[in-house]
This record gives structure tokens, sequence and C-alpha cells, in this order.
């Protein structure tokens, strides 16, 4: 009798025992079911004989008492490489797929397979090999019009678990995939369609979705559409879409389109495609168009393209929209919602200020703004939403900023003493709706500015413990995962403002190394350093800085005041051609540490404090460089000091 030891399940095998192929051994189950119920028996070594009189010695579960068990780490991968190795050279394979026309039957140019593979892989084929149907005993089996190139594919994924994909091959993979229902590899081509969205497939892949009633791909991608409609609207794709298609839409608050214009002219272009067909859709298209939210200048356009539009009819189709369109626009008999912003505002973590630090709590909420009107002419308060919650500990102080659809999360205090601050970094994907962690930064840092430039993030400066700042900076490579220094700051800096322009990184006050406020200003290259520019009136730190329209606008802060700091409430705006600054109107109150963000054109300050009074201000303030007024948006729903903001592109169903 031989011995041999099973790395897992140390089994006495005889000579002379039934041959047990690999396949079988790997694919049927872990053990055979002879073999399981010798295992299940309770007295020590067991002596069992098989039907040519041979003796099998094998072990009851006492004797595994106090033994460790050992297995491979690579053990699936090695084995399936085997496989494929035998089903590429047609080793031990049973079985021979061919293809069914009718009457007629013709061998696939597919290499032989193996039956334990097919039925581990598809469900289709699994019922077919194990529910006594009369394919399981032959060693060819007919399929009706299937494709040899799909379904090579398919096979071939079953054995490593691997596919090339394409937009010219994914669609009719998936098809082939979902009819004999291989689901790793339908998850495969779902996963490309979600990772490789674009504007020019997208409409594909919502009519995928639709026709087989894959629900969550299907709202996912309408997602898409609806965040990008503008650049979708351009696409020769978007011109094959039906009127219910096109007006089903059109008619969704979360249609993210810069004005109501982009609709119209959208709808427009559609019909010009075939005018003689869609020209009677354009009437019901209309009701989807939201006339009061245009300005006069752009409904002088609708009366020019109605009258385009005119010449396309004939008797049988008469077209008369601006009469209506004119009644829609200038009586408001019921309330017009405005689309909601393409962008989100979003502001994380921050702090509350208290007379007792000690029971100062941080917070790690994420919120954003999810619509900013109930109607046209008509401005309320911007309502809120809780997106959610960072990760590890809460944050105030930190760096923000968005790169590739994703918010980056980075450095900060979760409270006040030098042991407090942080290096670690998080990415958040709206679309995943999940968090990940990145690699620390090399540096401790808070009161610091973290910025995108060129798909690069840029941590600047800032305090690496209480009262001592720095003038390094740091990059970090998202392929990489990894953080390095480049070129310093001219001086250390913390508090300062930060924002990027197709010029490149602009930097404007904050302290310096005696944490004195400064006016200076610099264009930061990581490469060569800081170039200074003229500085502003005033001498600011804890401000904000946007860009907006080619220019430099810096709003709110504190500013010397001999030895102390008091309330900067002055805003200044930089136009790089002059190298220049001009004053514009003040903050209405002090916003001191407050967060910033540009959205729709119009500048957004969010939160922050009064030096002068130590008090909280929940205020939101917004600038339109139009009118250079301030207007008052309504009040933070969290955290109000030390909070960041940015731009972020949510979901749908995150929105709503």
């Amino acid at each position: 009798m031989k011995k041999v030891t099973h790395p897992c399940f140390m089994v006495t095998l005889v000579r002379r025992f039934s041959v047990v192929t690999l396949l079988e051994l790997t694919f049927v189950a872990t053990l055979t079911p002879w073999l399981r119920s010798r295992f299940t028996q309770r007295s020590g070594v067991v002596k069992s004989s098989t039907s040519s009189g041979d003796t099998v010695e094998h072990l009851s579960e006492e004797s595994f008492v106090n033994q460790e068990l050992y297995c491979s780490e690579s053990y699936s991968k090695d084995i399936f490489q085997v496989l494929n190795e035998f089903w590429k050279s047609s080793m031990l394979t049973d079985l021979t797929l061919v293809k069914s026309c009718g009457l007629m039957v013709n061998f696939f140019s597919l290499s032989p397979v193996h039956k334990v593979i097919l039925a581990a892989s598809s469900d289709y084929f699994r019922g077919m090999f194990t529910c006594g149907m009369r394919e399981s005993r032959q060693t060819q089996v007919a399929l009706h019009f299937q494709l040899a190139s799909e379904l090579d594919v398919l096979i071939g994924c079953s054995y490593d678990g691997m596919i090339p994909l394409s937009w010219d091959s994914v669609f009719e993979i998936s098809c082939t995939a979902l009819q004999l229902q291989f689901q790793q590899a339908l998850s495969l081509c779902l996963r490309f369609m979600r990772e490789n969205i674009e504007v020019t497939s997208c409409l594909d892949v919502a009519s995928f979705a639709e026709a087989y009633c894959m629900f969550e791909l299907l709202e996912e991608t309408n997602d898409f559409i609806l965040r990008n409609f503008l650049e979708v609207s351009e696409t020769a794709k978007f011109q094959d879409l039906t009127a219910e298609k096109l007006l089903e839409l059109i008619r969704r608050d979360g249609l993210c389109v810069p004005t109501e214009l982009a609709v119209f002219r959208a709808v427009y272009s559609w019909i010009e495609t075939d005018p003689k067909e869609r020209l009677g859709h354009a009437g019901v298209l209309m009701t989807g168009v939201r006339f009061p939210l245009m300005t006069f200048r752009e409904f002088r356009e609708v009366r020019a393209i109605n009258m385009r539009m005119e010449c396309f009819g004939n008797d049988e189709v008469q077209v008369e929209l601006y009469g209506s369109a004119l009644k829609e626009f200038g009586f408001q008999d019921k309330i017009n919602r405005v689309r909601h912003p393409k962008d989100v505002l979003a502001v994380v973590g921050g702090d509350r200020l208290s007379p007792d630090r000690g029971h100062c709590v941080a917070s790690r909420d994420v919120w954003f703004a999810n619509s900013l009107h109930s109607c046209t002419g008509l401005m309320k308060e911007m309502e809120w939403k809780r997106l959610g919650e960072m990760p590890d500990k809460p944050r105030f102080r930190h760096g923000v900023a968005t790169m590739t659809g994703r918010l980056y999360v980075v450095g900060g205090c979760y409270f006040y003493t030098k042991d407090d601050i942080m290096k670690s970094a998080y990415s958040y994907d709206p679309i995943q709706n999940c968090w990940k962690r990145l690699a620390d930064m090399l540096q401790f840092r808070s009161n610091f500015s973290v910025v995108a430039h060129e798909a690069r993030l840029y941590a600047i400066g800032g305090d690496k413990e209480i009262n001592t700042n720095i003038d390094s900076v740091e990059m970090y490579i998202p392929e990489t995962d990894s953080w390095s220094y480049v070129h310093p700051l001219p001086e250390v800096l913390s508090g300062h403002g930060v924002n990027v322009t197709n010029a490149g990184i602009f930097i404007s006050g904050g302290f310096n190394s005696k944490y004195e406020c400064l006016p200076s200003v610099f264009l930061y290259d990581p490469t060569r350093g800081g170039t200074y520019l003229a500085d502003m009136a005033s001498d600011r730190a804890l401000h904000c800085m946007e860009a907006l329209q080619g220019r430099l606008y810096v709003a709110g802060g504190v500013c010397n005041l001999k030895k102390f700091y008091t309330d900067q409430q002055a805003c200044e705006v930089y136009d790089p051609g002059a190298n220049a600054w001009t004053m514009v109107a003040s903050l209405p109150v002090p916003h001191v540490g407050a967060a910033s963000a540009v959205l729709e054109g119009k500048i957004y300050i969010l939160g922050g404090y009064s030096q002068d009074g130590y008090t909280e201000t929940r205020l939101i303030h917004r600038f339109d460089p139009c009118t250079l007024r301030w207007q008052n948006m309504g009040t933070l729903p969290g955290a109000i000091t030390d909070i960041r903001a940015c731009l972020l592109r949510l979901p749908q169903h995150l929105r709503f």
C-alpha cells in the first residue's frame, strides 16, 4: 500500500484505487462523498475496504485535534493555470461545442472543452450537465445562433478569469454571457461599462441596461447622462433617441445644464436631424423646456429658432411654439424648479467655537448644497443634505480638493495639542459612494492648502505643530499612491490662500515665521519655486482666495493690529494682465477661517468666525461679479469654523 499525503486533507490512497481525474478532484467537491462519509466517523484510524479488496486508512475528526491547517495561498491560481494549459492543448477534454442553424450543424472553430469547467462557470451549462438532460451524456452539444468569437472569449474567461473588452465588443459579449449565464464574465463586462463610460457610449449603455432590465446600471448611466447632458447632446447617438426618451431626460430636475437655452438647442438639434418625421413631436418636447428660467436675451434666440422651424413645416404640420413659449415665459402660473447645479457645493469637517476648548468636538460630517432656488427670480436659503462621514478621526484646518471626480481630504487637526496634527489622506469616490485610505503625507500639516494641478495634488506649507510653520510642498501622484517633496516656498507660510488658473498656482497672504499677516502674492511653480507679483492692498491670513473669469478674488480673514489681529472684511480682485489689485465690495460680516468655492459663476464664502467678537459666523455669502454685490444665502447646517469646501459631482440617487 502506497501512502499519499494531500496538503490539506491527509488522505491515504491505495494502489489500483479507481482513477479520479484532476478535474473531478478540483471541481466536483472538496472531498468525494465516499471519503467525506468516512471522515465523519469518530474512532481514531478506521480501515475500509474497496471493491477490489484493498484497504484504505483514514482519520476521524478526533485525529485533527491540536493540529494546524496549512493551505497554499496560490493553490487556486496554480490549479487554474494548469487547467488552462490542459484546455489549450485539448488534454482531458470531454466536450465539443457545435453550431446549429435549423437543420444545418457546423462545428465551431473552438478547442474542445471540459464539461466541469463549463458547469462551474455557467448556470446554463450547469443545468444542462447536472439535471439528467441528454446533453450530459453527449460529447457534442449544439448551440443555436451563437458566434464562435464571443463564446471563445467566455470560455477563456472560465479558465483564467480574464476577458479582453472594448466598446466594439462589450455589448455582444455581454448578451452572450446573459444568454448562457456566464455570471463572472458578465460581471466583468458590467464593470467595464461602469468604469469606462463616456459621452460617446453612455446612450448605448442605457439602451442595453433598459433592454435587459438592469435597473442599477440604468440608474447609474442616466446619472451620467444628466450630469453630462450638454456634451451628450452633441454626439451622433443623441440624434437616435426616441422622442419619448428625449422628453424623459429633459423633464428631469437633475438635468445639469448651464442655461435652459442649452435644453432648447438640444431639442431643436434633434428635430433638425429629421424634420419631416420629428416636427410633429416639437410641441410635446417643448413642454420639457423651462422657458421661465431663460433671460430675455436667451428668449430672443428661441424666437429666431422658432421661425426656422416654421420653415420646416407643411400643410399637415403647423408649428407655432413661440406664442405658447412666450405665455409661459411671461406668466408664471406654476412654480418652475430650477435645474440642479452640475456640481454640488460640498463642505467637509470643521469645528465649533467654545470658551472651553476641552469641550470642543470637531466634525467628520460631509454636507452638500442640493439646490439654490425654488423658482425663477425667488432666491431662498441653500438646501443642505448630509452626504455622510469621513473615515478615521474628525478634522479641521485640513485640506480638500477634487480631481478626476474624486474628493481628496488631507491632513488637518482633530484637537488643539501639538500631537493632534495629522498627515493622513483619504479619497472619496461618489460613484461608488466609498472612501479609500491613501498614503500618508511625508509631513504633518494643518492650516495649509491643497490644490489639484495637472493631474497632481499639491499640499502647500502649513503648520507642522503649534506656532511652527513650514515652507515645504508635497506632490501626490494618484497612479503610484505616493507623496514626494517638490520645490519649497520662498518663505514659511500657514493660513495662506491658494488657487489655480491656467497660468499656474497662485498663493496670497498668510502668516510668516513670526505669525504676522502678509500682503504678498506670488506665482508658484513646483519645479522652480515662487515668482512674486504685486502685493495686495491689505495684509491678511486665514482668508479665502478663488479664481473666477481669469481673475483672483480674496475675501475675509484677519489682518495685523499692533501685536494682535483684527477682522479683515475688505475684498480685492487681481488682474493678472495688469498685475494689479482693485478693491471690491467688503464682506457684510467677518469670515475668518471660512470655506469658499465658485459655483455657477459666483463666489461663495461659508462660515468662519469673528476675531474681534470671538463669535461664529454661520452665514453664507455669495458674490456676483456682474453686480459686484454680496448676497446672504442662508446658514451652514453643521460645523462653522475651519471648514473646507469644494465642488463635487454626485450621482442623482445621492442628490435626492
